[in-house]
């Protein structure tokens, strides 16, 4: 099941916007990627079930294992948000099998001004919709108008249950301003009796956290949200070790081996659902294969040249596909990934 549907509220919320044509779209999704395995190319008849929409592409947080946050990307250096126009275009081009649109990527997506009227154009379109936050920009005017939006699901990321470690990784944040704004979502969710937006307080496991965990958890139960969800982090240079990961085993996507380097504990097989069955739209209009190409590496096209199933169906993506089936590790953004 997608980490985004555990809850059984937000499952059934979701199985709502589970109409036939993109109940058909899974069917035929996944029936290509079973042929493309066998070497059977099917990527021409194919359309994403998710998109993940980047509304801005620069962050107010100086997070030290963001690209945009550290500087490490040189595809950040020119502030951008997402043109709405370009938005509705890709909306219109899939609403009829598109299921989920996460509005997220990397920048922070509540610096984009006009974030809710991409939510609600989405919204009314009949797609699950989702958003993750540092949730620093919240006040109770954007919180009324998040609830009006119709988002389906809100992250807010909350890793240290004090000032003192929040700022450790979340740099130039203010727990305060964070906490607050889950407040401000509780209160326009019950004075317009809405059952919307799903409300999950994500706390990602580092070794300089990882002694709050049970203080996090009842912090999350006195703020009543809807979950509360521990998640492992993903490091950058990390083979030589790094003072990030935690002690944990249960939350630590690495392990030390025995010749003393540092690996992921998850086997890498050569196939990638999450690649097959979605795609990245980032603010300037690129289109990427998927959520762990910080870099923008392999760029299918982009939407402000051809349209969206033209640049996915395209004979680089096709190859980008194919290549993942034939060897997966010959792509640095894989040999990071949990999938």
């Amino acid at each position: 099941m997608l980490p985004c549907f555990r809850n059984v509220f937000i499952l059934v919320r979701a199985f709502k916007h589970l109409r036939f044509r993109v109940i058909m779209n899974w069917v035929n999704l996944y029936s290509g990627y079973l042929l493309n395995r066998l070497g059977i190319n099917c990527n021409h008849h194919t359309k994403p079930f998710f998109i993940a929409v980047e509304p801005s592409n620069f962050c107010n947080l100086k997070c030290p294992e963001c690209p945009v946050g550290n500087g490490a990307s040189a595809s950040y250096k020119t502030k951008m948000t997402m043109n709405i126009d370009l938005f509705t275009q890709l909306i219109d081009e899939l609403k009829s099998s598109l299921f989920h649109v996460i509005f997220y990527f990397q920048g922070e997506p509540m610096i984009h001004n006009q974030l809710c009227d991409m939510v609600s154009y989405a919204h009314r379109a009949g797609i699950f919709t989702s958003t993750s936050t540092n949730a620093q920009f919240i006040d109770s005017e954007l919180a009324r108008l998040i609830v009006q939006s119709g988002l389906d699901k809100l992250i807010v990321s909350v890793d240290g249950a004090t000032q003192e470690v929040y700022e450790q990784y979340r740099v130039g944040g203010n727990l305060e301003l964070t906490l607050d704004a889950l407040k401000h979502i509780q209160h326009w969710k019950r004075e317009l009796h809405s059952k919307t937006p799903f409300l999950e307080i994500q706390f990602i496991v580092f070794k300089n956290n990882e002694h709050q965990i049970d203080e996090m958890k009842a912090l999350a139960k006195s703020m009543k949200v809807d979950s509360f969800r521990l998640k492992t982090a993903q490091l950058y240079n990390f083979e030589n070790g790094h003072d990030l990961i935690t002690s944990i085993n249960k939350y630590a996507r690495y392990k030390l081996q025995t010749d003393g380097k540092v690996v992921i504990k998850s086997k890498l097989k050569n196939r990638c659902w999450r690649m097959w069955s979605g795609s990245v739209v980032t603010a300037k209009g690129d289109v990427l294969p998927c959520c762990f190409d910080k870099f923008e590496q392999h760029s299918y096209g982009n939407l402000n040249q051809q349209s969206f199933l033209v640049t996915w169906q395209n004979a680089k993506s096709s190859n980008f596909r194919q290549q993942i089936h034939m060897d997966r590790k010959q792509f640095e953004m894989c040999r990071n990934c949990t999938e």
